[in-house]
């Protein structure tokens, strides 16, 4: 940890802040008022000890068993209270999100179901096509939000079905660039793939790790800026095979990077620039990555650019 990050742990404030909490319950306030305790203990026994015990070694020992003891105790208690400090924040920002989330899309489903149910419907056809199509967008929107909340379900209960075979990854991302092409064409945005030349397969869930990336390269277009450019890179590093997708786009602030694979989370400049998102699609993509036996991070820098990889190992 850097010592910047360091001071930031120091911030009372801050965290505070990020838990959504008041002041008196805070971990870290919590921490500092046992602290305090501990010392007030220290000082305590050692001039009873020092009063009443002759030999100073034995003085020091007790001093010694008491601040170990002490310092147990509270660190347990303090990361018992952000255990439930992260629940409590992540359990708002789960109604908030979900709410959020549910609320868009049956909103419009209701606005065209009664546009079609009035007695004074009397658009073409095509008019009527395109209110049908509002129906199935939006109804495949929360499909996908309940998805996501089944997902999470499953990775947190180990209960995720996994479904191995051998398969070469640029083929997978290749097929998938296919896809995204009306959607980055849409946004403006190119995308460029350079793979090592002999990649060796893979042996994973095609269906996950097509997941893995397709949330990746959607991130990547969707937060990048008019005529942006998303460039993938597949390469063969030890005994893995590397993915890294980069990006020209917002970037993530300092202070959320080391959120971004939570639960729910979204930084506060994507909430700015994209409303849509469940803050779900990181944590997924981190917990199947993890569940193959790689590795996920990423770099980024806010008005700057995103850097996401991730690494898997390949059959030999």
């Amino acid at each position: 940890m850097t010592f910047r990050g360091v001071l930031k742990q120091l911030n009372i404030f801050s965290q505070c802040k990020t838990y959504g909490i008041s002041f008196w319950q805070c971990p870290q306030f919590l921490f500092c008022v046992m602290g305090l305790i501990i010392i007030s203990s220290i000082l305590t026994a050692y001039a009873i000890g020092n009063r009443y015990i002759e030999d100073p070694q034995i003085v020091a020992l007790i001093v010694l068993g008491i601040t170990a003891i002490l310092f147990i105790i509270s660190s347990v208690i303090t990361r018992s209270f952000e255990r439930l400090a992260e629940a409590s924040r992540m359990k708002s920002e789960f109604i908030s999100i979900v709410s959020h989330q549910l609320r868009s899309p049956l909103t419009n489903l209701r606005w065209a179901v009664d546009i079609l149910l009035s007695g004074d419907f009397k658009d073409t056809e095509e008019k009527r096509l395109e209110y049908l199509k509002i129906l199935k967008e939006n109804s495949v929107r929360m499909g996908e939000l309940i998805s996501d909340l089944l997902t999470v379900s499953r990775i947190e209960t180990a209960t995720l079905p996994l479904q191995n075979e051998e398969f070469t990854i640029e083929d997978l991302v290749r097929n998938l660039l296919q896809e995204f092409k009306p959607f980055a064409s849409a946004a403006n945005v190119t995308i460029n793939l350079e793979s090592e030349a002999g990649l060796p397969s893979v042996f994973s869930d095609p269906s996950q790790l097509k997941q893995v990336i397709s949330n990746l390269i959607d991130n990547a277009v969707r937060y990048s800026r008019v005529r942006g450019i998303v460039n993938i890179v597949l390469y063969q590093k030890n005994s893995a095979l590397c993915f890294e997708i980069k990006d020209t786009g917002v970037g993530i602030p300092k202070e959320d990077q080391r959120h971004i694979f939570q639960k729910f989370f979204r930084s506060r400049n994507a909430l700015h620039y994209q409303t849509l998102g469940s803050g779900l699609g990181l944590f997924i993509a981190r917990s199947i990555i993890e569940r193959a036996g790689g590795k996920m991070g990423f770099i980024s820098e806010e008005n700057i650019g995103s850097t996401f990889w991730f690494t898997l190992p390949f059959k030999k």
